[in-house]
């Protein structure tokens, strides 16, 4: 009998942001936290704020999934290596690594940032990506194979963002993916990226997000539609699976298709596309 998909039966995950920083709301962290679990994975939440992943705990709780929480600080190196010895502790070994904390950051151009700022956020979004790999992999190797989801953003590959600091750090968590890949690849550890679009989280709603500017960013999309921490979630679910076995140094907008173009012409009518199609030869 073919086993079930999506069966995340036996593995063990860690999240890193798995928390969230309003009560009862679903981040990015907290909805792929959930999901792994939910699919079977046992899950440890680490979270520089252990109350936040509290929480993320109590709805997996509630649905009799398997987690514990780990407080750690992943920009310091000996608490991400603490972070994953206690992850083994606790589950035996560790096969998904889901690198989600990453922040706004200093805002400003090249003459107006704080360059203090700019290193500390820098070590926040990316150093901390590759000091939890620095420490997951080998436990990775043990097991001979391995799952890294790295977590950017639609900002990492357009221009036109007010911040140098958020574009330029998640383009580089673009080219550390494929770095990682191409040089865990032959150890069968694969190494991913997803990069969501104007996605509303928490962390959003808490920049004091108006109606207007919320509406704004749903335009931008092709899809009119907001996207929620949920549909980044399965698009991380999906790269950690055994589905997912063939697939390593991909780069994955979920973003409504913001970054294919934009949706410029109404839409075609039934009996016009027919038309058209009429004038086009077989063998175009």
């Amino acid at each position: 009998m073919a086993a079930a998909a999506f069966d995340f039966t036996g593995e063990v995950a860690i999240v890193t942001g798995a928390g969230s920083r309003m009560y009862a709301e679903i981040g990015n962290g907290r909805a792929t936290a959930i999901l792994l679990a939910r699919q079977g994975a046992k899950v440890a939440l680490v979270d520089y704020n252990s109350e936040w992943a509290q929480e993320t705990k109590r709805m997996i709780d509630l649905e009799g999934g398997v987690s514990e929480v780990v407080q750690a600080d992943v920009t310091d190196e000996k608490s991400c290596k603490m972070a994953v010895a206690k992850a083994i502790e606790l589950f035996g070994k560790v096969d998904i690594l889901v690198n989600i904390v990453g922040v706004g950051g200093t805002l400003g151009d090249a003459t107006k940032l704080d360059l203090t700022a700019w290193e500390r956020d820098f070590k926040i979004n990316v150093t901390s990506m590759v000091l939890m790999c620095r420490h997951t992999i080998p436990e990775m190797r043990k097991n001979g194979r391995g799952a890294i989801v790295n977590m950017s953003s639609v900002s990492g590959l357009l221009g036109g963002n007010p911040s140098l600091l958020y574009p330029t750090t998640k383009g580089a968590i673009i080219q550390m993916t494929r770095a990682m890949a191409a040089q865990h690849g032959p150890e069968n550890i694969r190494v991913n990226c997803v990069c969501p679009g104007m996605v509303f989280t928490p962390m959003v709603r808490g920049r004091g997000m108006t109606d207007k500017m919320r509406q704004d960013r749903i335009n931008q999309n092709l899809l009119k539609q907001e996207g929620t921490g949920w549909d980044v979630g399965y698009a991380i679910l999906f790269l950690c699976s055994k589905e997912a076995k063939w697939i390593t140094g991909l780069i994955m907008p979920v973003d409504g298709g913001t970054t294919a173009g934009k949706a410029d012409r109404p839409a075609l009518k039934a009996d016009t596309l027919a038309e058209q199609n009429t004038m086009i030869p077989n063998n175009a």
